[in-house]
Parts: structure tokens; sequence; C-alpha cells
């Protein structure tokens, strides 16, 4: 076969489809839907997926366990979500996969028997999730009428061996030569059919299964569109295209309509989370382009990328790079030494590290390294630091985050950038790099700071640019159906509409509760199945109106302090004291003396507590928070597990903990953790439940596991919540495991943030050039939420709801900070002064958190 001389005259397509766009009937039915689309339009679809979403994690915990023989209750985790899948697509699992599943089941005994995992094996495991995905994907299209042949990428893909590689990247990080296959064109040329076949894997020349890193699956596409001669690989993924900023921080983020292939890549490689970098290369050889979609919603245009992206210098994207470790090397032995950088650099190859960020002077060199790239656990980076220390002074610094600016022409538009670069006066600057090419300018910061000046940079630099061919519409626009009214008819507030517009121009501003919404979120947890109970989170809200509605309901209350245990004491005189939970986080002595009085339950979150005051705990029945190691949620200010949060007992102090606990003459009772909030998959509280049962193999007196709480609740009307089946089946399988142990969770945000809303009347308006602002009664002093974390709340005119939206306003208080914005580019209907705005989903850590800042009351609360 003649090779195809241009991507415009190919016929084949090549489509890679991420782990969440094919974990869920919905978006099937979607990626059916483009196949048939691009088959009309004459083309050969190739597709390339990943594994379900979660199950290469899941995959990783099944070797783990493996080498201490308690395997199998992962193993049928995985297993049971590929029937499920299976069983909601309306297809039977084909002998192949259950073949697989059979061969997982040996594998993880024989590892159980000689008990060492080796990287060769590891990569045969891990590849195990696509090979699963892609036989129940090509099933379902096959079940959907279409003609679909299954093909191994490792038949295809072959890795390129590597001179003095090591075996954990030979196997697990390898790469393949992408030069165009005659021959694979030759077999995949049969018209109206669709190939489907596996991400992330390849084979080696000795046949063995080796890795192409995490993220490879983007990586894949492109080996196979370069291989093919495509005429475009398609990248579908959760989000429509590649944005300025990452838009669920910073939901003013606007769509990447154009870019090149160096920009893709620098804000890929910067912390984009879209593409994987190394996808780039093989399609920006061959000029193939690339487009990004969103398999959620196919018809948005989403993102190109070819080589004319745009040649205007301008800042293209405001990108943040987390958890990132400085090095830096002081010594003045290298001043005008010939040799110090290679042997300095040697050393981190020695240890197998890869260094990202490079700063220089003539006694200092400061280095970073990415834990996308480097396996960075205490004993590597204390090895390092000791060969490192025999050339030079060490100090690690870090956590830190790379915050880079990304565009054309960087240089040629700093001097257009002072109001940003201003940002960093406040900043402590470990590291500053200007790219050769022309496309950064990064800085290295204190990570708690990281995300605030993201946001912030991002107004500067980019949200206000408009007409440009290359920024398009924001999140907001893109969701947000412009020119259009919003249904909102199934709402309780559009239902309780009259009601509201009362209370809003009597007050003000006013948060309300709605009583209906507050009792079915309460009904719907306690009809779990796999739960024994429920404690709400009091520090939610804790209106007594609400506490005396949940403990009707038979909830229990979960607390966080004296003053809260004291307040549902009064608020319920009656309670039994083991409906309360007192989990406390670094507070004196005297509380814990309190709480253990009172006959609560009392938490403890480390081992200070049994150290100082074993007397206090003698003959007690305690609970103990455990930091399972991995934290989880929306933000990083709610993520409340791992080395850098504060809260709970590291899994590797568990022998010091067992010693207090038989010292002090106590009983570990119970056991609690908390990942985070803002949670939506169910593997969260899987993992958390596995980790906690694991545990009480120690301490065989508990009688209970709390789960803690982080059901998300959705920013965004319309988008999908926790799916409550599946979280009662996830609960269910932990009991099965450990089924004389009573499982509890504790909601809080999830219980009242949809049943409340916080009303503001209209003020002013004003308009600053193209910026446009409506002023209401409120701010930060009532909702300090988006200010706080950049959290997301859908705002409305609720005077004006029936009309359409086509105004882009900023939502703005009357508190004397910059920070008091509660809703950026956002779309309301032509608003005058006296309307009353709806800022929804501010039923939780609304009044809760509130002040009164510049001495204004916060919004007063109404149940109704």
């Amino acid at each position: 076969m003649t090779a195809v001389s241009t991507p415009a005259a190919s016929p084949w397509v090549v489509l890679k489809f991420g782990g969440t766009s094919v974990s869920s009937v919905a978006n099937w039915s979607n990626v059916a839907l483009v196949l048939r689309a691009r088959l009309a339009e004459g083309l050969r679809p190739v597709v390339v997926h990943s594994a379900l979403s979660g199950i290469t994690d899941r995959l990783e915990q099944l070797l783990t366990l493996a080498l201490s023989g308690e395997w199998q209750p992962v193993m049928d985790q995985i297993e049971q979500r590929h029937r499920d899948l299976a069983r909601d697509l309306g297809v039977v699992p084909t002998p192949d996969l259950e073949e697989q599943f059979r061969r997982l089941r040996q594998i993880a005994s024989g590892i159980a028997l000689v008990g060492e995992v080796s990287e060769r094996l590891r990569a045969r495991v891990m590849a195990q999730g696509e090979l699963m995905a892609t036989r129940l994907g090509a099933a379902y299209l096959a079940s959907q009428g279409l003609n679909v042949q299954w093909v191994d990428a490792r038949t295809a893909l072959k890795a390129e061996s590597r001179r003095n590689a090591n075996l954990r990247s030979t196997y697990l990080s390898a790469t393949c030569a992408f030069e165009p296959d005659l021959q694979l064109q030759q077999r995949w040329s049969a018209p109206g059919t669709v190939w489907i076949t596996q991400g992330f894997i390849a084979s080696d020349d000795a046949g063995d299964t080796v890795l192409l890193g995490r993220g490879g699956s983007d990586t894949s596409g492109s080996y196979f569109a370069a291989k093919l001669q495509a005429r475009r690989l398609e990248i579908w993924t959760d989000v429509p295209g590649m944005f300025s900023a990452n838009p669920r921080a910073v939901p003013t983020a606007r769509l990447l309509c154009a870019l090149e292939y160096d920009e893709a890549q620098e804000i890929a490689s910067s912390g984009a989370k879209v593409l994987h970098p190394r996808c780039i290369m093989p399609v920006k050889h061959y000029g193939i382009p690339l487009y990004v979609y969103a398999t959620q919603t196919p018809n948005l245009e989403g993102t190109v990328i070819t080589t004319h992206g745009g040649t205007a210098a301008q800042v293209k994207a405001v990108t943040i790079k987390k958890n990132i470790t400085l090095l830096s090397m002081e010594t003045v032995g290298m001043w005008h030494s010939v040799g110090f950088l290679a042997d300095a650099f040697a050393v981190f190859k020695e240890h197998g590290l890869s260094i990202d960020l490079v700063s220089t002077s003539e006694t200092s060199v400061t280095v970073s390294l990415d834990p996308a790239a480097n396996t960075l656990d205490k004993a590597t980076l204390d090895g390092l630091i000791a060969d490192l220390a025999k050339l030079c002074r060490v100090q690690v610094i870090g956590p830190c985050a790379a915050v880079s600016l990304v565009g054309r022409n960087i240089r040629a538009i700093l001097h257009r950038l002072g109001d940003a670069l201003e940002l960093f006066e406040e900043q402590k600057i470990y590291l500053v790099t200007q790219a050769a090419n022309d496309l950064n300018i990064t800085f290295v910061i204190d990570e708690a700071q990281g995300d605030r000046l993201v946001s912030r940079l991002h107004e500067i630099a980019i949200r206000k640019m408009t007409a440009d061919r290359v920024l398009g519409p924001t999140w907001e626009e893109l969701y947000g159906s412009p020119g259009q009214a919003i249904d909102t008819s199934k709402q309780w507030w559009h239902v309780r509409r009259d009601a509201l517009l009362a209370l809003g121009r009597e007050h003000g501003a006013a948060f309300v509760y709605d009583r209906a919404s507050l009792e079915e979120k309460a009904k719907s947890l306690q009809a779990l199945s796999g739960i024994d109970g429920v404690f709400y989170a009091l520090k939610a809200n804790w209106h007594p109106e609400i506490l005396k509605l949940f403990h009707a309901h038979g909830l229990g209350f979960e607390c966080v302090s004296q003053g809260e245990v004291q307040h549902v004491l009064n608020t319920l005189p009656t309670i039994d004291r083991k409906q309360i939970l007192f989990t406390p986080n670094f507070t004196p002595r005297d509380e814990y003396a309190w709480a253990l009085e009172q006959g609560v339950w009392v938490t403890l979150d480390n081992l200070h507590p049994l150290q100082h005051w074993p007397e206090l705990f003698k003959g007690r029945d305690v609970f103990v928070r455990i930091d399972t190691g991995y934290g989880r949620g929306h933000h990083d200010k709610v993520r409340t597990a791992g080395v850098h949060s504060k809260f709970g007992v590291p899994l590797f102090e568990m022998d010091e903990l067992q010693r207090l606990v038989n010292a002090a003459g106590a009983r570990v009772v119970g056991l609690h953790a908390h990942t985070g909030s803002g949670v939506f998959t169910v593997d969260n509280w899987t993992s958390v439940g596995e980790t906690l049962g694991a545990l009480t193999q120690r301490f065989n007196e508990v009688h209970t596991i709390d789960l803690g709480g982080g059901l998300g609740v959705p920013e965004r009307l319309g988008q999908p919540g926790v799916v409550l089946s599946e979280f009662d089946a996830a609960l269910l399988q932990i009991k099965q495991a450990h089924p004389h142990i009573n499982l509890w969770i504790e909601p809080g945000r999830y219980l009242v943030a949809e049943a409340g809303v916080l009303l503001a009347s209209v003020t002013q308006l004003k308009g600053k050039g193209e910026v446009q602002y409506v002023g209401v009664a409120t701010g930060m002093n009532s909702l300090i939420r988006p200010a706080l974390y950049g959290a997301h709340h859908e705002i409305l005119n609720l005077t004006r709801i029936d009309e359409p939206a086509t105004e882009v306003v900023n939502v703005v208080g009357p508190i004397c900070e910059s920070g008091d914005q509660l809703g950026l580019d956002r779309l309301l209907p032509p608003t005058q002064a006296g309307d009353v705005l709806l800022i929804a989903t501010a039923g939780a850590y609304g009044r809760a958190m509130s002040s009164t800042y510049n001495l204004r009351e916060p919004a007063k609360e109404f149940v109704i």
C-alpha cells in the first residue's frame, strides 16, 4: 500500500477516550454517536482507550496487598466493577475477559507465595486495566450494530531500547518508535470497521509487556496517529478542551480554541492535566492536527492544536504544578570549577531522579523535582541528600508550587505584565526560570500560596482580554447556555420563589433553608443498607432547627469543639450521649477531660494526648482518627489526609499508638478517617474502608469504623452528584468483609448545602470599560467560600428567573476587599437595582463561616 502523503487525505482518525469517558453508560452512548459520525464522514475510526476510572489505582493496590496475601477483597472489587459496567451496558463478559479475571487472581496468588513483585510482572498486571476495559467497549459497540475489531496494542506498538535505562523505566516508562507503518495501515484498511485497542501499553523485543507511564494513553493515541498517518487525533476527556487555567479552580478560565504544538506541550508540561506532554511530539512531527473534546458534551468545539495556533505575543494560560521539591546546592568550590554540575547531576541519575527546573549562580545551584516524574519517598530523598552532601551543602525546600505564565513570545510582553508581576512582591520566590523557547516564565513559591496566585495572575494577565480568536468563552459561558433562560423548575427554590423574593426584599440579605430538602437528604442516607450510623458534621451548619430535624430522623452529631458539643446538648437536652462523636484537633487537655465526663464518644487525633495525659484515658473507650496517607477533594484546603495535612495518626505510627493505648489502659473501640470533601467517586470510601478494616486486626476491640464524610455536592445546575446506589454498594462490600463491625459516615455539606440559598438584593450597578459589576447587599462577610478557595456557587436573578441570561457580569459585595467577589463572569439577565439574586448551594459553610468584618452583620437565617 502506498503511504498517505498528507493528513488531510488520510482515511484514518484516531480517537483516544480517557478512563472517565469509558466508565458509564451515558458516556458510551456518546462514544457510539461520535463513531457513527466519523464513519459517516467516510473515515476509519481507531479507538484507543484507558482503563475504567480508578482501576489502575486498584491494580497498584492489588500488587501491594498480594505481598501480604490480603489481595482478595481488592480483586473482588476490580472484577465487580467490570461486571457492573457490563450489566449496565447490556453485554455479557466475554470468555477472554473471564480469563483475564482468572489470570489476575492466579498472579496475585503467586506473588503471595514468592513475596516479590518484579518490574516485569508489575507491567504485566497494570496492563490488565486497559485490556479488560477494551473487551467491554468492543462488546458494547458491537451490540450497537457497529463492525468492531478488537486489537491488542502490544502487537502494534514496540518499545525502543534505551542505553543505561534501569528496569523501572524500561518496563514502566517506555517509549516507542512512531514512524509510518505501512503494514499496520494495510491490516487496518477495511472501510466501515471500528478498530478498538488499548492505551498505556506496548511490548518490547522479547514480547514482554511494557507501560508508557501514567497518563500514557494519550501518548498511545499519538503513536497510532503517526503510524497510520491519520487525518487527525482526537483526545476525548471530561473537559471540552484546554483552558487558560484549571476551570474547576478558576471559573473564569477561558477555552483555548487554537494552539500551536509547542504551546500545548508547554501548557501540558507546566501542570495542565488535559493532555500528557509526551503525546505532542509524534503528531507534531507529521503535522497531524490534534483536537481535544469532552465526551459528556460532544457537540462543543473544543481545542485544535496545529502548526498555526496564532503567533501574537500574549499569555495564553496560567498553570500550576504542586508538591514540587526543591534542592538548593551551595559551595564556593563550584566557582570557576570544571565539572561540578556534571558530578552533581550524576548523583541524581544514580538515584533514578529526573530534574525539572534549574537555576544557577556562581556558588549555588537550585533544581526542582517533579513528583509526576519521580518517586520521592523518604528513603530515596535521604539517600540523594547523603550523596550530594559529599559535594556541597544541601537544603531541601518544599512543598512548593511552580506557577507558570505560558504563551507566545513572553519576553516581548514582559513590560505589559507589570501588574501581574507586582503580585510576587508578597511571595517568597525560590526559583525563577524563563524558557529559551520564549514560551513560559515560571516562579516556584510556597505551595500554600499557589492557588491564590494563579487566580490573581489569571485575572490580570488573561481574563480581561477580549476579541481574541485564541481565547474562547469561559467555562461559565460554555455551560450556562448564553442567551437562553435556565430551566430551574425542578429546584426547590423555584417552587418557593414567591416566599424567597419576599424575604430577600424585606431583609436585603438572608440565608434560607428548605425543610423538605433537608428531610429528603436525611432520609436518603438513613435508607442506605450498608450504614449503621449517620453522624451529621455540625460545623457545616449548626442552626438549632436543622439539628432538631436531623435528630428526629435518627441522625447523630459529629462535633469538633467543646462549644459544638455544648450547643447540641443545649438544643437537644434529652439526646443519648452516644449519639455525639467528639473529634477535636490540637485541642487543650481540658476539652478532652470535659468531653469524657459528658459520656460522648471521644476521638484521638494524634499521639500527644496519650503520651502526656495518659491518666485521662485509663479505662476509657476511645476512637482514633487515622491518616490514611492520601487526601482527596475539590481543593487543597479541604483535603484532610496525607503528610501535608495536620489531621490524624499516620499509619507508620501504629506500633507506637498500640503501645501507648496499652500503657494508658485505654480501649480503641472505633477507627475514624476523613480524607477530604467534595469527593464524587465511591472508590474513596472503599479505600478508607480497606485501610481501617485491616487495622481491626491490630485493635481487636474495635466495633465501629467511621468512614468520614466528603460526599460531593454538584456546583452547577445539572451536574451529576454522588450516585447513592454505587455508594451503598461500596459500603455493603466493606460490611461483607467485616460483618461484625458497625459502619458510620459523617456527612455535613451533603446534607445541607443544596437545601440552603443566600438571597442578596442588588444595590448598585457599575460599568468599567467592558467589565460590568452587579453589587449586592452582602458579600464575603456572609459567604467566604469563593474568596477563601475559589468555590463556585450558581448565581441567578430570582426576580427575572425566566428571562434569558445575556449579560456577563461580576457579582460583588460591599466589603472593602478586592477579594469580595461572589462570582466572576456570570451570565445573568439584564439586572436592575432592587432585584433579588439567589446564590445556590449555600446551606453549608455559609453562615457557619461568616463574620462581622467591616462591622457588617452577615445575612440572617430562616428555615421554611
